[in-house]
């Protein structure tokens, strides 16, 4: 048995943290985009499980989640990617994500795609890894996310494939973000205004990816997440130039509209996940 899976990066910008008891319906509202680059999963048959991330072997719980609660074997999982972990990709969602699907695939379970995204969704959750990038891997684009109760549920905007720069310094833990009460009601303040100007943005069918960004950009002042002096100095840069930036969230990372020193490149796609041959 052997099976491989793509799931796009995602970057969010914008986030709010949606809680509830229930992992299927605690989530994120917010604004994020899919990239070109992401994670492909391989799954074959193992004596025990076994998960590796660019040939390095440790034990990534929230894709043993996955492993777990699809298939009742042990599974090898090889997963590669081009992006960095920790850096505001959504690579463990990807990763999440990726996986479910070609488990799917190569054990031919039979489910459909929402069960599969809502595993990969509820294992993030659970191991505190991330919130919404699921729902932006699953449907791909730039997206809006507005509506609280549905993990899965999206509004796509009207924002056309494009290049975009980014330069990651640092990792965030997701986990001492969203598990802290003080950062919780510090971004969920800042989130209320931003989820505000992005409904008036998606409402009035605005095209502008520099629209989006400028929203995500006050987001990350005013939830005091934007606190890395690089991060900071390039979106100061940036916009001085006439582009627009933010930070990535949750990474001391930033993206932008224009080529800046030290930039890397990759592209707002609207691909989602897929099964790869």
């Amino acid at each position: 048995m052997h099976a491989s899976a793509f799931a796009p990066g995602n970057v969010s910008g914008v986030f709010k943290i949606v809680r509830d008891d229930d992992p299927r319906r605690m989530h994120s509202l917010g604004m994020g985009f899919t990239v070109l680059h992401g994670v492909t999963a391989t799954v074959s048959e193992a004596p025990a499980v076994e998960i590796a991330f660019n040939g390095l072997v440790f034990d990534f719980v929230t894709v043993r989640h996955v492993v777990e609660a699809l298939v009742d074997r042990p599974v090898k999982v090889a997963l590669e990617s081009a992006l960095p972990l920790s850096g505001g990709f959504g690579l463990s969602g990807a990763s999440a994500l990726a996986t479910a699907y070609a488990l799917d695939a190569g054990f031919e379970l039979g489910l459909d795609e929402r069960t599969l995204a809502m595993a990969a969704h509820v294992a993030e959750v659970k191991n505190l890894t991330g919130l919404g990038d699921v729902c932006g891997q699953f449907h791909g684009g730039c997206l809006a996310k507005l509506a609280p109760g549905d993990p899965l549920a999206a509004v796509a905007l009207p924002v056309a494939e494009q290049t975009v720069f980014y330069r990651y310094f640092s990792p965030i833990r997701t986990r001492e973000i969203i598990g802290d009460p003080g950062h919780a009601e510090r971004i969920n303040a800042a989130a209320d205004a931003a989820l505000a100007d992005l409904a008036a943005l998606a409402e009035r069918e605005v095209p502008e990816f520099r629209e989006y960004v400028a929203v995500a950009k006050r987001f990350s002042v005013t939830s005091d997440l934007l606190r890395h002096p690089g991060v900071q100095r390039i979106i100061a840069e940036v916009e001085a130039a006439g582009g627009a930036a933010s930070m990535i969230m949750l990474g001391n990372a930033v993206f932008s509209t224009v080529a800046f020193e030290g930039a890397r490149e990759t592209r707002l796609s609207r691909h989602r996940v897929r099964i790869v041959d």
